[in-house]
């Protein structure tokens, strides 16, 4: 259960709410490059399956690992200053060690079976680690007098050198508009993408959950969304985000799921 974050003030709780929306985009984007893994590495292409081990290691080079030492130099250090946080930040780093060894575990494994299984663990490992951070750290940022979590924020911004965590403070501030969709109304069997079942996740991050998700479907590829309700605000969204770009076409219409198929169709 995600916490309520008491802020100082306005420029915090933006900030705050815009570090769980990018925490949320990068749980959804690994768990698509796991499951893809688990997909293929449990059939019968091993090029396949090889290709979905290279694109989890390179995003995970890319986005998360660069995430952690990013939080190592700007959020850390500020939190391990408290006499709350010392001893949760250590546990915290010591958190990035595993997440660094299992990523090599992938990386190395000369079994694709074992290389999707030290991928799971490394979700497991990611995702509670990220619930800390959203439960503990932010809100001990956010409370701390003379701590500005938009400004450690803003160093975070500088590390990365890209603007994701800009968005979200954006989408944050403003909220996500909505516009058009297109999509099938038939309901067809899927091609065997890999699925992102988000009814167990909250309902403030579901969206940045799946857009993080869809940032990694690459053209010819796509996901399976199994969503809580009829997903027509979200489906709004992802045209207005990437137009055009994704094919829908739903394959179960409730009452207990929504099960669609989102394809990239672009090039």
């Amino acid at each position: 259960m995600s916490e309520l974050v008491i802020a100082s003030n306005e420029a915090d709780a933006h900030a705050a709410e815009a570090v769980k929306q990018h925490h949320a985009a990068l749980a959804g984007a690994l768990n698509l490059h796991t499951e893809a893994l688990f997909t293929t590495a449990s059939g019968r292409d091993p090029a396949a399956a090889e290709q979905a081990r290279r694109d989890l290691v390179g995003w995970c080079e890319r986005e998360l690992i660069p995430h952690a030492l990013a939080e190592e130099q700007a959020l850390y250090p500020a939190a391990q200053a408290t006499i709350e946080g010392r001893l949760l930040i250590e546990a915290m780093l010591g958190e990035h060690d595993v997440i660094t060894g299992l990523l090599r575990e992938v990386a190395d494994s000369a079994d694709l079976l074992r290389a999707a299984g030290s991928a799971a663990a490394l979700r497991a490992v990611f995702d509670s680690h990220l619930t800390k951070e959203n439960d503990l750290v932010v809100p001990l940022l956010a409370a701390t007098p003379g701590v500005s979590l938009h400004d450690l924020l803003g160093g975070m911004h500088q590390l990365l050198g890209h603007r994701d965590l800009t968005e979200a403070e954006e989408r944050a501030e403003a909220g996500t508009g909505c516009g058009g969709h297109a999509c099938s109304c038939g309901e067809v069997d899927g091609p065997g993408y890999p699925e992102l079942d988000v009814r167990a996740v909250p309902h403030a991050i579901r969206h940045a959950t799946i857009f993080g998700a869809l940032e990694s479907v690459q053209p010819g590829a796509g996901l399976e969304l199994v969503a809580p309700h009829d997903p027509l605000p979200l489906l709004d969204q992802i045209n207005q985000r990437w137009p055009g770009a994704f094919a829908v076409a739903y394959r179960e219409r409730g009452p207990e799921a929504w099960r669609l198929t989102l394809e990239r169709t672009d090039a």
